[in-house]
């Protein structure tokens, strides 16, 4: 029976899959995206999910413990960085899971987990700011241009 069980060992001993999963973590963490089966994706979300909630507020405690964890410098170092200013105010769910479909190989499901707040396709608001306006079904709502003084040039020659 399996009771309170909640971690996928992912047919792995303990070490290879701390490591297997760390590294996985700094690969989401370097590229944004990465393609992988559908069990490694959700055991990196567990695993990478609280250390992007502590990278917000960047203390040496903080750091020291991302870097136990992930284990490159460079990494974790670009997470408090960049990643973190851009998550800043998302209260949670910071990575996205797509199911793919299966391999050709071994028929596994496969799916691309990627950082939220880096996909323009999904968040076209938060990459570019569109400009929207509203208008009435009357036509009068419009903005209509400031009329422009009109300033006559005369041009006057000295008659000899």
């Amino acid at each position: 029976m399996r009771h309170g069980k909640k971690v996928n060992h992912l047919g792995r001993k303990t070490a290879h899959r701390k490591s297997m999963l760390a590294n996985m973590a700094c690969s989401l963490i370097e590229h944004k995206r990465i393609n992988t089966t559908v069990a490694k994706a959700k055991a990196l979300k567990g695993f990478v999910e609280p250390l992007i909630t502590k990278s917000k507020d960047d203390t040496t405690h903080n750091r020291r413990i991302v870097m136990a964890r992930l284990r490159q410098k460079d990494v974790v170092t670009q997470l408090f960085r960049d990643v973190a200013v851009k998550i800043g105010d998302r209260p949670g769910g910071y990575t996205r899971i797509i199911k793919l479909g299966n391999r050709l190989g071994d028929n596994a499901d496969m799916a691309m987990i990627e950082l939220v707040d880096y996909n323009e396709v999904y968040n076209p608001g938060k990459a570019k700011k569109s400009k929207s306006t509203r208008r009435s079904r009357r036509g009068g709502g419009g903005a209509k241009p400031a009329a422009t003084p009109v300033v006559e040039i005369t041009e006057t020659k000295e008659e000899e």
